[in-house]
């Protein structure tokens, strides 16, 4: 199965995983919302609300059949976000990391544009460039150091999420021509276009 930015592709769901799906990204922030485009504030305390939060943030994203999620997106304005990154091995399950505080250290002057979706906006798949290789170093849920040298899907997923931290969407990553479509994609319709 594969993976774009933020979203898994399309794959077969039963009636109660597409039910899960819907409830989370009814809890994930949607554009236009503003919260979108705010830029999170440092992490100082680390405590069992903070814990909650990531615990509430890995669980929506896997239910929303997503990769990435930032806390922005559930609208909480703290440097946080989760992603999930391949196992060791193609048996392995993937595996989901919290950070906190994120800095990216390092990054690749060799970039690769592909496609990238977002679970606040849905419908939307635009053309984003991206370093093909990341380094970040941040600390964990409980403040402990966390570093992570990633590549290809997992480096492209975590630049996703810092972006999502600085208020930053791929609508302001894409060409002109890709963010026209995709705005035309999250306009609301009126409601007697939605009957007929």
């Amino acid at each position: 199965m594969a993976e774009a930015g933020q979203v898994k592709t399309e794959e077969k769901r039963d009636p109660e995983q597409e039910a899960r799906r819907r409830l989370a990204l009814a809890q994930i922030r949607q554009y236009p919302d503003p919260v979108l485009r705010m830029q999170a504030r440092e992490v100082d305390t680390f405590d069992d609300d903070l814990v909650r939060l990531v615990e509430r943030m890995r669980g929506l994203m896997h239910d929303a059949a997503g990769v990435g999620l930032a806390a922005t997106q559930v609208g909480v304005l703290r440097r946080v976000f989760v992603f999930q990154r391949d196992g060791a091995d193609e048996d392995s399950e993937p595996e989901t990391h919290a950070v906190v505080n994120p800095e990216a250290v390092e990054r690749s002057d060799e970039t690769e544009v592909d496609d990238e979706g977002c679970l606040s906006l849905q419908g939307v798949l635009v053309p984003v460039e991206r370093s093909k290789l990341l380094t970040i170093e941040g600390t964990d849920e409980h403040g402990q150091p966390v570093r992570f040298e990633l590549d290809e899907l997992s480096a492209r997923v975590v630049q996703h999420e810092l972006d999502h931290l600085d208020g930053t969407l791929i609508l302001d990553r894409t060409t002109d021509e890709a963010r026209r479509e995709a705005l035309g994609t999250l306009r609301p319709r009126p409601a007697l276009d939605r009957l007929g």
